[in-house]
């Protein structure tokens, strides 16, 4: 078993005896196998890590293979000829301005951390992606390591990506005005088109951080300023290089990265923060706030010119038009609580009031209408003690002194009452920015989304609310698929967030706010976890988006701009290349076009007594897996330990070991929560409960999910989770903590060297209880499973995509799939035993710092291993001097009984440890890009 292919050929040897016994695990027999060979000699950890590297090659072809399904055909012409052919002749001008001169997708740039890949990673995989089988591509001959991920590092992929993106849309932008022109030749230059806007928040979102300090979102903004000016400047550079504009673009740009440097680093010193903020205030020839006469200048150049250099100039300007002074637009967040903190030092400084109440939205409502903007400086940004206040004075900054044109985004996570709300709205208006500043409040817990539709009517029934959303000229609001579909399971989070759209077009119509946009973002992960449709771009925009909930907003004639999210390394894959980046503009095209005019009915809508019950059913059995002790506890077994640090936020709080035993997953962020389920081989959050929900109604829920268009593509959700899915690796984690394992395992004298090691581990592990927890939990599932896959083969597979390389009824690369992540999971479980097996033979050591052998032994069980490693070091530091190494002559027999030498227990006991443990790591990236991303 020292090739990947003599690893299958074993596994598919045992998998032959499930036949036999159905409690027989052939993923657990294979890492015993493994694991017996690895101690007894017969096999090394580098003949180990020969096996992980070989299968890590399959997890990038895979990643790349996944990607390259999403976003084909990559080749330029064919994507740029593709949406030419998307022009529809039959279209008056005014139709065509109606159809390109506002966003078919607003794309957010986000931080969340799923920078799993290195850079020379993500690289080889998006080139493999541009092959036309990724699967045969080079992506090996890469060096796994890459830097640490900082807020810098994210900041920096942010913008490449954004980069990328608008050189494409640059791209789409020429075509689209090139058809114009010859279509319209007398006017196509009143034409401004807009087919995508581009922002980010990284840098800008305090939710749930510390460690973003407001000179650092002013720094980000005026270096993001200054890249953006100069490729303005090299754009048109290219076009006319004598042109007066460059040396005023370059100039500013200069003068904006001077001001970087300045906030970049600023402590709390006032005379260097000072001097910083008084070289930004001051006027300046280079200072730039506004691209507004820029803009008129190059549209009425664009009038003379002729041929491409008319395009070329008209393409800057829309560019300049979509992005403003930046990348592109920019998105602060905040906490509902930081918000109501800063609003209640301003009407309530005793504390007597309570926030959700009428008389606090009275006294609200009274501050609205008297409110009169103040003058704020930098020094009351520095001096300012509140979170929430201080991302408005920020904001104030940036508008004033930054980019006097793009708007900003304000997100309020955790917003369940109107007032939080009216209370941004307040503190906008008290600095005079309200007029630029789109408030947005999030829906994401199963309260916000149980309730908000009422949330909904009664702020757009507040006066101060309407007026605001005319001047501004939408209505925006966010609805969040990580934490809901960690709590309510993914598909009930979909359809909640689905029915809640349908209920804000319901109030803006009852309101009277037709006139007005709903900008609806929908912040999405990459993963099926997090609401990342895998079946390509046409489900990845309508399952966060239902034709059901854009027919709601059609229906009451109100204009809707859809905006999703990319989400950190994951996200930012699509753009990796101005291939890629062009291929995914273009399939959103694609996709948003085949949505234009109404959809077949779908009886998902009308057979409400089926659907509703369905979605309710699957919700119940989420809510008790989440309060289920078993299911906390097998999530939380490992700690965060089987996950590499793929972000600059921190995971989950620290705790002490006995802590772990009792941890809430509300200490796990969303993102580690789900990339657990993916290592521990079940996506629970994503499966569990569709088949009991199914019930005694299978055949009728079966005949309305294939009949369905919205059931259909739940259905396409399930498969594909389902493909990937195990509940035979789920359970070998409870043999690793099975106490009669490791006193069975040298019963035959087979492996009697490790005899004492084996006992003592299963002495140890007689009062552990994850044993019996995966047990419980892998029970629960299999019962849900069997209903699941009788409902799953009651509904016939769609014979484009799901049934291809298929072969008696199985999908035989998604059977190949699964067998590669069995494989990585039974080098795991080896790797692990190793593991537990050096740790448990450390020589005993006396306590220190309150830490003894014991709780090492459980830091390794618990996957704590950096702080094992770092108290075995400490108990046995290798620097302390050997008798040796004294040069003295005479000779001596003292000491006569020396135990075993720090340096041999290094090497003996805490090296393997930390080499197979790295070796884990490995294997969990390896597992996740078989997922296609981390969580």
């Amino acid at each position: 078993m020292n090739t990947v292919d003599g690893l299958r050929d074993r596994l598919q040897q045992l998998h032959a005896r499930t036949a036999e016994t159905p409690l027989f695990n052939p993923v657990f027999q294979l890492s015993h196998d493994l694991s017996r060979q690895l101690e007894s000699g017969a096999m090394d950890l580098a003949a180990m890590e020969s096996l992980v590297a070989a299968l890590e090659c399959e997890g990038l072809q895979a990643r790349a293979s996944r990607l390259r399904h999403l976003i084909a055909p990559t080749d330029r012409q064919e994507n740029l000829a593709r949406v030419a052919a998307l022009l529809n002749e039959e279209d008056g001008f005014a139709e065509f301005r109606r159809r390109w001169e506002r966003p078919l997708l607003h794309a957010v740039f986000t931080a969340h951390p799923t920078f799993l890949l290195s850079p020379a990673e993500a690289d080889a995989v998006a080139e493999a992606a541009l092959a036309e089988d990724p699967m045969a591509a080079t992506v090996c001959q890469v060096p796994g390591a890459g830097p640490k991920v900082t807020l810098d590092y994210e900041h920096a992929e942010a913008l490449a990506a954004i980069e990328r993106a608008g050189a494409a849309r640059d791209r789409i932008n020429a075509a689209l005005l090139s058809h114009a022109r010859a279509r319209w030749p007398g006017r196509w230059l009143d034409f401004k088109p807009l087919p995508f806007r581009f922002a980010s928040w990284v840098g800008y979102d305090m939710d749930g951080r510390t460690d973003i300090s407001w000179s650092t979102s002013i720094a980000f903004r005026l270096s993001e300023k200054a890249r953006r000016l100069e490729s303005y400047a090299a754009q048109l550079e290219a076009v006319a290089p004598d042109h007066a504009l460059v040396a005023t673009l370059r100039g500013a740009s200069a003068h904006a990265a001077d001001m970087a440097a300045r906030f970049t680093g600023l402590g709390a010193e006032p005379e260097a923060l000072a001097a910083a903020a008084n070289a930004l205030t001051a006027e300046h020839a280079d200072k730039l706030l506004s691209l507004a006469p820029v803009i008129a200048a190059l549209e009425a150049e664009a009038k003379a010119a002729e041929g491409d250099a008319a395009i070329a100039l008209a393409v800057l300007a829309g560019a300049m038009r979509a992005d403003g002074l930046g990348m592109g637009w920019i998105h602060f967040r905040v906490n509902s609580s930081q918000l109501l903190n800063a609003l209640r030092r301003r009407i309530d400084p005793e504390g007597t009031l309570d926030l959700a109440s009428k008389s606090a939205l009275s006294k609200l409502r009274e501050l609205l209408a008297e409110v009169k903007p103040l003058r704020a400086n930098f020094a009351a940004l520095a001096i300012e003690t509140s979170t929430a206040m201080r991302q408005f004075l920020v904001m104030a900054q940036i508008l004033h002194h930054i980019d006097a044109d793009a708007p900003i985004r304000m997100l309020i996570a955790e917003c369940e009452q109107p007032q939080t709300v009216l209370a941004a709205l307040y503190f906008a208006e008290l600095l005079g920015i309200a007029d630029k500043v789109d408030v947005s409040p999030l829906f994401e817990t199963e309260a916000a989304l149980e309730h908000g539709g009422r949330f909904l009517e009664a702020l757009l029934a507040e006066d101060a609310y309407r007026v605001y959303a005319r001047r501004r000229g939408r209505v925006a609001v966010q609805t969040g698929f990580s934490d809901a579909g960690r709590f309510m399971g993914q598909i009930p989070a979909a359809l909640a967030i689905e029915r809640l759209q349908g209920r804000l077009a319901a109030a803006m119509k009852a309101a009277g706010l037709t006139d007005v946009a709903a900008l609806v973002f929908n912040t999405h992960g990459e993963s099926m976890g997090r609401g990342a449709h895998p079946s390509g771009f046409a489900d990845r925009l309508t399952w966060p988006l239902s034709r059901w909930a854009r027919g709601r907003f059609a229906k009451a004639e109100i204009a809707l701009e859809a905006e999703a999210s990319f989400q950190g390394g994951d996200g930012y894959l699509f753009f990796r290349s101005d291939e890629l980046a062009l291929a995914t503009l273009t399939r959103i095209i694609e996709a948003e076009e085949a949505l234009r005019g109404e959809g077949e009915p779908d009886p998902f809508y009308d057979r409400t007594d089926l659907s509703l019950d369905f979605y309710r059913a699957i919700r119940r059995v989420q809510r008790e897996q989440l309060e289920s002790v078993t299911y906390a506890r097998a999530v939380t077994a490992f700690g965060l330990g089987m996950l590499n640090v793929t972000g600059s936020r921190v995971s989950r709080r620290q705790s002490d070991i006995a802590s772990d035993r009792t941890m809430s997953l509300r200490q796990i962020r969303a993102i580690p929560h789900n990339a657990i389920l993916q290592q521990i081989g079940y996506p629970v959050n994503v499966i569990a409960g569709a088949g009991i929900a199914a019930g005694e109604e299978a055949e009728a829920v079966a005949e309305l999910l294939g009949r369905s268009g919205r059931g259909r593509q739940l259905v396409r959700l399930l498969r594909a989770a389902n493909g990937l899915a195990s509940i035979k690796t789920v359970a070998c984690f409870g043999e690793l903590f099975n106490s009669a394992y490791w006193a069975s395992r040298p019963y035959r004298g087979t492996e009697t060297a490790l005899e004492d090691a084996c006992l003592a581990m299963a002495e140890y592990l007689t009062k552990d209880d994850r044993a019996g927890v995966f047990r419980r939990l892998a029970s629960r599932l299999r019962v849900d499973w069997m209903k699941l896959h009788r409902l799953l083969g009651m509904i016939a597979k769609e014979p484009s995509s799901e049934s291809a390389g298929e072969s008696g009824g199985r999908n035989l690369a998604q059977d190949e799939q699964r067998r590669t992540i069995a494989l990585l999971q039974a080098l795991r479980l080896a790797l692990l035993m190793h593991m537990f097996l050096r740790a448990v033979q450390v020589p005993p050591f006396s306590r220190s710092n309150d830490v003894s052998r014991e709780d090492v032994l459980e830091m390794v069980l618990s996957l704590r291993v950096d702080e094992a490693l770092t108290q075995l070091r400490r108990a046995y530091p290798v620097v302390e001097p050997e008798i040796e190494d004294f040069p003295v002559n005479e000779p001596t027999d003292y000491p006569d009984n020396r135990g075993e030498g720090y340096g041999a227990i290094r090497t003996r006991f805490i090296d393997p440890i930390e080499r197979a443990n790295a070796l884990n790591l490995r294997i969990s990236a390896a597992i996740a890009n078989h997922f296609g991303a981390h969580g």
